[in-house]
């Protein structure tokens, strides 16, 4: 029998990222990766892409006197931090210095190009060769000129043509020797893959990404804020709210936004429709704005009595106050009666209203005569609701 060769070990990677820029042309009174963007640092989105990338090891190339800073960002996530040098060659060298022999690919991204896909990093690793380098890049759009002075001279065929990004992947000993060599002849090059193929190494590209640009302008970090929001806009938060009451002795059932004449009322603090209850607990909650207790209970002798519409317009403008618009909702309450089929859309277009037109879905289903529901003694619902926040212009 043939015996079946073992596949090859995962090739163990590390990334250097380089934050030690003076982020002189940003001019936002800090180096370039400590810049803040949404109330994170450049650095700490960098960092996000590259931890939702394959493991790997880290090394974080900071300016002197922000390694503390750059500790705490990276905290828990095991990154090595060392200080850069005076140009970007020599604050790679630094980072180069700090992987470990076990190491056999080595990726060199720029803090700078914060919102970089985790999948762009996979990429580039996954192409590295022996005796070849990767890039991630794009082809150029904009029609390029040749020029001298103020003088245009001829038109550049931008088909041969590609912007570079990071990161650039290498194997570690051939980028190793790289800089060995760029440092024995006293040669600055741009970028990792200008000083690989300077030493005789041949390099490759992969396709890039649109997110990849680098935060390099005031322009380029509105740029990046307003990507950051829009992103934060369209991500929903989901809520649940559940609410258990009892059928009371007398009164009219209050139920979904709905009088239900022949029915006995639910006991509570306010008109006890469930329903209701439910889903303002599910919408506060998807916000991470508290409960119902918090905003309608005994300490709030205002809402005793209330009718559920009064509930879901207040919690509709609670959340819009802090930022979030109602996706819709789901709920469902079990019980033995009322018989709720007939009047599921009434019910539905109440509660949407209340809620400023958001849509509501609402199902009943019984237990088989199993529980309190069951036994007709109360109602229980369930509400699933979903919020979004609202990009501020």
């Amino acid at each position: 029998m043939t015996a079946v060769p073992s596949p090859p070990p995962p090739a163990r990677v590390a990334v250097i990222v380089v934050a030690a820029g003076s982020g002189t042309r940003l001019a936002a009174g800090a180096p370039k990766a400590f810049v803040d963007i949404d109330g994170r640092a450049i650095l700490q989105h960098a960092l996000d892409a590259v931890y939702a990338a394959e493991p790997a090891r880290v090394v974080i190339v900071v300016p002197v006197g922000f390694a503390e800073e750059a500790v705490r960002m990276a905290a828990a996530r095991g990154a090595r931090v060392v200080h850069g040098g005076e140009t970007r060659q020599r604050s790679v060298a630094a980072g180069l210095a700090a992987i470990p022999d076990d190491v056999d690919i080595v990726l060199v991204h720029d803090a700078a190009r914060a919102l970089t896909p985790a999948a762009q990093f996979a990429a580039v690793a996954a192409a590295v060769e022996p005796g070849v380098g990767v890039i991630p890049a794009l082809g150029v759009v904009d029609t390029l000129k040749r020029v001298q002075g103020g003088q245009v001279l001829a038109p550049v065929d931008r088909s041969e043509l590609v912007a570079a990004q990071t990161p650039q992947g290498f194997l570690r000993t051939e980028l190793v020797a790289a800089y060995a060599e760029a440092d024995r002849q006293g040669v600055e090059y741009t970028d990792d893959a200008a000083l690989f193929a300077a030493a005789g190494g041949a390099v490759r590209f992969v396709t890039g990404s649109d997110e990849a640009f680098k935060i390099t302008t005031p322009h380029d970090l509105e740029r990046a804020r307003m990507i950051l929001s829009a992103a934060e806009s369209v991500v929903p938060r989901i809520g649940i709210g559940t609410d258990v009451h009892a059928f009371a002795s007398g009164g009219t059932l209050r139920l979904a936004g709905l009088d239900w004449p022949g029915e006995p009322a639910l006991e509570g603090h306010s008109d006890g429709d469930a329903v209701v209850h439910a889903i303002v607990d599910a919408l506060l909650g998807a916000a991470g704005l508290g409960d119902i207790g918090q905003h309608f209970g005994t300490a709030h002798p205002e809402y005793a009595g209330a009718h559920g519409d009064v509930f879901l317009a207040r919690t509709a403008a609670i959340l819009a106050d802090a930022g979030f618009a109602i996706g819709n909702v789901s709920v469902q309450f079990q019980g033995n009666r009322p018989r709720f089929s007939p009047r599921r859309a009434e019910a539905e277009k109440a509660l949407s209203a209340a809620l400023g037109g958001a849509p509501v879905a609402v199902s009943a289903t019984t237990t088989d005569g199993l529980g309190f529901p069951g036994r007709g003694e109360g109602i229980a619902v369930t509400a699933v609701a979903l919020v979004h926040a609202i990009a501020h212009s």
